[in-house]
């Protein structure tokens, strides 16, 4: 599996492609398959997302799963303040 993340340009927040655009949410990271360097070059021109790269994932019973450590602390936000960022929503 594929998986593409980046930076939301605007926000600067981590988001992960999901089939049509870009969100906060890993659990909606979708395959990009053969199509991610065509996404990866369409959507840096387009100005949507800042620094996107391809990383290796798995999917699993709880959804994508990034094979690296430091893609799945990405997905999981500060790991600091756990107040704030993606993981203070799920409160």
């Amino acid at each position: 599996m594929i998986i593409l993340t980046g930076n939301d340009l605007k926000t600067g927040d981590v988001v992960w492609w999901d089939g049509q655009g870009w969100s906060r949410h890993l659990a909606d990271a979708v395959d990009a398959g053969d199509e991610a360097e065509a996404i990866m070059a369409r959507e840096e021109a387009a100005r949507r997302v800042n620094a996107v790269y391809e990383i290796e994932g798995e999917q699993t019973a709880e959804g994508p799963r990034p094979a690296h450590i430091k893609d799945r602390v990405r997905g999981r936000g500060p790991t600091v303040r756990p107040d704030l960022g993606i993981q203070a929503e799920a409160s």
